[in-house]
């Protein structure tokens, strides 16, 4: 089954057309990137398809469910992780404590009725249902947090050395590449379908951005479904299996790295139109 179709996605601000007509696959363990100039329309598709932004119009399709318009708290609930170009970490909360927030979704025993949220009518009952737990704490709440207590080392101990000593440490202690490694493990805590990653090395200099990458193609190779944006192309190009560029909201070229990165359409988005040569 196909992870993610988007379908004529379009979106206007104040008459700006952000994006116009996007249409695009993710398949199971594939990495597709996309690539484009500043202003381009990438992190604005990127919120139309994780629920941040509601869509003008098209369709949004993740593993089989019409998800247009979906909240990104029922997508995130339904597999669908991602971090953000400006980094969101909590900075009063420990490095573990906000990994263990990505496993929100993933909660049964503390989140009772959790699909009632989706129902305007009974979500207030979920909320009760939770907040009765909170108190009461019984036996299988304390065997959940055991659990994801687990799942949240597994997860620091992907960056090694990196956030592991780090655990107990308040995120905003940590260096800005830090801070972008625990929003990514936060992300991938719950074992999503799909990852979407927005400018994840962005601010980070080489050699930082080299061992996010490692880490990028070890989660690839385990078959990590990838949704990326990013700047970087020579990152792009040795983590996507497909690249979608956009340029002014609409799709200029589509397909395999190498493919992409020679098209004229593409170097023109890039570095504008060439001017022939003034001869003296």
């Amino acid at each position: 089954m196909t992870v993610l179709e988007v379908t004529g996605l379009r979106r206007s601000f104040a008459g700006l057309r952000a994006v116009d007509g996007v249409s695009f696959t993710v398949e199971p363990g594939e990495v597709v990137s996309i690539i484009g100039p500043n202003g381009s329309g990438k992190t604005t598709a990127l919120n139309l398809v994780s629920g941040v932004l509601r869509p003008d119009s098209g369709q949004v399709t993740f593993q089989g469910r019409d998800v247009t318009g979906w909240r990104p708290e029922r997508l995130a609930a339904a597999g669908l992780s991602r971090t953000f170009q400006n980094g969101r970490v909590f900075g009063n909360l420990t490095v573990a404590e906000n990994v263990l927030i990505g496993l929100t979704p993933t909660l049964q025993a503390a989140r009772p009725f959790s699909r009632w949220r989706n129902v305007p009518v009974l979500r207030w009952a979920s909320l009760l249902a939770e907040t009765a737990v909170a108190l009461v704490d019984p036996p299988a709440v304390r065997r959940e947090l055991a659990d994801r207590q687990a799942k949240v080392a597994t997860q620091l101990d992907r960056f090694g050395d990196r956030l592991t000593p780090r655990a107990d440490l308040a995120a905003h202690t940590l260096s800005y590449a830090n801070r972008r490694r625990t929003e990514i493990a936060r992300a991938l805590a719950s074992g999503p379908a799909l990852l979407v990653l927005d400018e994840p090395t962005a601010g980070m200099n080489p050699a930082e951005t080299g061992e996010v990458l490692e880490q990028l193609l070890e989660l690839k190779a385990a078959g990590q479904t990838i949704l990326l944006v990013e700047h970087k192309i020579d990152l792009v190009m040795r983590l996507s299996d497909r690249v979608l560029v956009l340029d002014a909201g609409s799709v200029i070229a589509a397909g395999p790295p190498e493919q992409v990165r020679s098209d004229p359409r593409v170097i023109e988005a890039y570095l504008g139109k060439r001017r022939p040569a003034v001869r003296p």
